[in-house]
């Protein structure tokens, strides 16, 4: 008891006292000297103006071609054995300035014109709302309970060490990367969260696709995903709260407020009115169309509510899936009903945008694409290295560390829908997103490879098998 005691205090304690004091040593540093109305523009241009009155043959057409080269590429990217997000983020950024934009600018100009970019990442951002309420609704912390010291030690770390990492990269990235008027903490704590993001069902399908779902690892990597999920979007939520505020003309103080009565409201009446629609469902084994209408206002109301109170649409989503019943047809049923609509159109069209917004040419000269390998250096390190450490400390051995390490490294989705919160509301500069969207992909694509080799087909060296909770 005594050394699990200390060794949390190193892995977790540590981190986190570093934390603490390199935001109190850069809040002496100040942001780059660029006018602010520049960057409001630069970010106004990627995002494109409202249109009153959408070309429809246009939209349609763009959808069309996004799922179209979305399909292709990730089918590409499956046969080499990297998960199907990258080759849907790659397929995003194909279709942006880093590639069609560079080499047929008409073209890129007459597919995607600025002023059809809005309306694209409005229907974008209603797949994401729908895909939080799906990981909220897959996430069941009730089966975390009793998975033992090793797996708090570990997820604890895994947040902590990238968290600190991310920070003491921010005392160099603050004064050249960030955006005017955005204080060191705020930058401090975004970045740290960036670089401590897990894609939870990225890494699950990776888990289910080596047939390691089961194992003792299986087991481990998801409880620390489903811990790191749960942390990171509080410690984001606070961090979005924390800048909007400055912006906004809703004090700080009325979302500090606000959010504690948002929670109440959810755990307690969202709660008994969703215990109904499980009662619905076990009476007919399935939701009637009317009870399926219901619980989509019930998201947006919950999405809108968070909206409200300065923080994000997609944190409302995310608490609204996390509280719904966990019974496991129910939950099934409920994937199988949003999953097709949301993965195979909807998310697409998100990467396609996020794709739009990344441009590899910001990233000009050495210098910058030093930074870039730097970004996906401390990335590596803090996640990997830090989750591999603590597993290790804890009597873990350094094969399954390292493999733990490995996946909790993976960042996909997860790590995309932080970043344009980020460039959204003027934490990070366009130059920086692009950096960050590379350090994604380049995480994620990591994980695939170091299982093979660790794990090879057929050669099953981990014990104690058993069930774990499966991530969508």
């Amino acid at each position: 008891m005594r050394k699990a005691i200390l060794t949390y205090a190193g892995v977790v304690g540590l981190p986190a006292a570093a934390l603490f004091a390199i935001i109190s040593v850069g809040e002496r540093l100040s942001a780059p000297a660029i006018q602010r109305l520049s960057l409001v523009a630069s970010s106004a241009k990627a995002a494109g103006p409202p249109v009153a009155a959408p070309n429809l043959a246009l939209l349609v057409g763009q959808i069309g071609l996004i799922v179209l080269l979305s399909l292709v590429v990730g089918r590409l990217v499956e046969k080499i054995g990297q998960p199907r997000v990258v080759g849907e983020v790659l397929a995003g950024i194909l279709l942006g300035p880093s590639l069609l934009g560079w080499v047929a600018p008409q073209v890129s100009a007459f597919l995607f014109p600025a002023a059809s970019l809005g309306i694209l990442n409005a229907i974008s951002q209603l797949g994401l709302v729908l895909f939080m309420f799906m990981v909220g609704l897959e996430l069941n912390v009730g089966e975390l309970k009793g998975q033992g010291h090793v797996a708090v030690v570990v997820s604890h770390a895994s947040i902590t060490a990238p968290m600190a990492l991310g920070a003491a990269l921010a005392l160099y990235l603050y004064p050249r990367l960030s955006t005017p008027g955005t204080s060191f903490a705020g930058f401090a704590l975004f970045m740290g969260v960036a670089m401590s993001i897990t894609a939870f069902p990225v890494l699950a399908k990776i888990l289910s696709e080596r047939k390691l779902l089961r194992s003792r690892l299986g087991t481990m990597a998801i409880s620390c995903a489903a811990v790191d999920d749960v942390t990171g979007w509080c410690v984001l939520a606070g961090v979005v709260a924390f800048v909007r505020s400055s912006h906004s003309s809703l004090p700080l103080w009325a979302t500090l407020l606000g959010l504690p009565v948002y929670l109440a409201i959810m755990f307690w009446a969202g709660r008994k009115l969703l215990r109904k629609f499980e009662l619905a469902w076990l009476t007919d084994n399935e939701l009637s169309n009317t009870y399926k209408a219901l619980l989509l206002v019930f998201l947006l109301i919950s999405a809108l509510s968070t909206e409200a109170l300065g923080l994000h649409l997609l944190f409302g989503a995310f608490v609204a899936g996390a509280i719904m019943p966990k019974n496991p047809g129910l939950v099934a049923s409920l994937i199988q009903r949003f999953e097709s609509l949301t993965i195979l159109l909807l998310l697409p069209l998100f990467f396609a945008y996020t794709g739009l917004r990344t441009s590899i040419g910001q990233i000009h000269g050495v210098g910058m694409w030093g930074i870039c390998l730097l970004i996906i250096a401390v990335a590596v390190t803090g996640k990997l290295g830090g989750t591999g450490i603590a597993a290790r400390l804890s009597g873990v051995g350094w094969k399954e560390s390292f493999a733990l390490g490995s996946l909790m490294n993976t960042r996909g989705l997860m790590e995309l829908v932080v970043l344009n919160i980020g460039l959204d509301i003027k934490i990070i500069s366009p130059p920086l997103f692009s950096m960050m969207v590379i350090m994604a992909i380049a995480t994620t694509m990591m994980a695939p490879p170091v299982l093979a080799w660790l794990y090879p087909a057929g050669a099953r060296e981990l014990a104690d098998p058993q069930p774990v909770q499966h991530g969508g």
